[in-house]
């Protein structure tokens, strides 16, 4: 018989810390541990707290209720030219989900333009607090990428991708299963962004997969946030990043109906991710060619790509 082993634990980073800055030892542990997680993991509990209660009441409380209850023929106005960007529900194998996506969530035209469909008579109250939401976590997916790529000594090419970013908000909400045939209610999936940082109210079912196969429950501590990595990340980075499978798991015996707030970040169509040099050598020799991120979604979005048991290589593997 195999020995059990223990899960292991997920890195936690307090941004909270003033010595988070560039330049100081804190700054250098920080890029290396972050590295790890990423390789590893695919994922890490960043601890941030900028988000105040009133903020918190206001998206999974006011703004998550009024968006939901919303009539379908609302709901559906949601749409976008990108796979996967707009409204998501009434779909038969995920009863128990629905999405919304809000593109260009860091700027007031963007909120603006997605609340105007809802709520033709305006809600000023959510276009505040989503766009207040959007670019306080921007700030902290800025952090995580500059660590990221001063980890790999590639800092030169951060600025232009920090430029060239994208944020598409989600308002996601899970509902209990009705039935006690399953506790899943999203299926095991890799994200298919550049990176991806999660809120959830107290009601938790996230669950990772790491490199070593292991499943683990993500536990988050007040204030905190599931940074992930997406497939453009697992590609830009030549494979040495883990884009990890994550699920959504909900107790049958709760009562209580689970809200998260995704921030996923895309890279603008003209922008193309492709390897450093400084991520080639002997031991990584080059994987991927050069691709658009919206590209790699639109593969996802074919057959063969839903299929693909590792779409980053389907889709552009040397």
């Amino acid at each position: 018989m195999g020995s059990l082993t223990t899960p292991p634990k997920l890195l936690v980073v307090d941004f909270n810390n003033e010595e988070l800055r560039p330049g100081t030892i804190t700054w250098e542990s920080t890029c290396k541990e972050i590295r790890h997680a990423f390789e590893n993991h695919g994922c890490f509990i960043a601890l941030y707290d900028k988000i105040s209660p009133q903020l918190q009441k206001s998206i999974f409380q006011d703004n998550s209720q009024q968006l939901f209850e919303l009539p379908l023929e609302k709901k559906v106005l949601n749409i976008s030219e990108k796979p996967y960007h707009g409204y998501v529900g009434q779909i038969s194998f995920l009863p128990n989900h629905e999405a919304f996506g809000i593109d260009y969530a860091t700027t007031s035209q963007g909120i603006q333009t997605f609340s105007n469909l809802m709520w033709p008579q305006g809600n000023d109250s959510f276009c505040e607090s989503s766009l207040m939401f959007s670019k306080m976590v921007a700030e902290l997916d800025n952090k995580v990428v500059r660590l990221l790529f001063e980890s790999y000594g590639i800092v030169k090419n951060c600025e232009s991708y920090l430029e060239s970013t994208t944020y598409l908000l989600r308002y996601l909400k899970y509902n209990t299963p009705k039935t006690k045939e399953t506790s899943m209610v999203f299926p095991p999936h890799t994200d298919k962004t550049f990176t991806t940082i999660l809120y959830q109210n107290h009601i938790s079912g996230l669950e990772v997969q790491t490199r070593d196969l292991q499943w683990i429950t993500l536990e988050f501590p007040p204030s905190s946030f599931a940074v992930m990595a997406g497939e453009a990340l697992r590609g830009w980075s030549n494979d040495r990043v883990l884009t990890p499978i994550h699920k959504v798991i909900m107790d049958i015996n709760g009562s209580e109906t689970r809200y998260t707030m995704g921030l996923f970040t895309f890279l603008k169509d003209d922008k193309i991710i492709e390897v450093a040099e400084e991520l080639i050598d002997e031991e990584h020799p080059l994987k991927f060619k050069p691709f658009a991120h919206l590209d790699l979604i639109k593969f996802f979005d074919t057959e063969h790509g839903r299929r693909s048991q590792n779409l980053v290589e389907d889709f552009c593997g040397v």
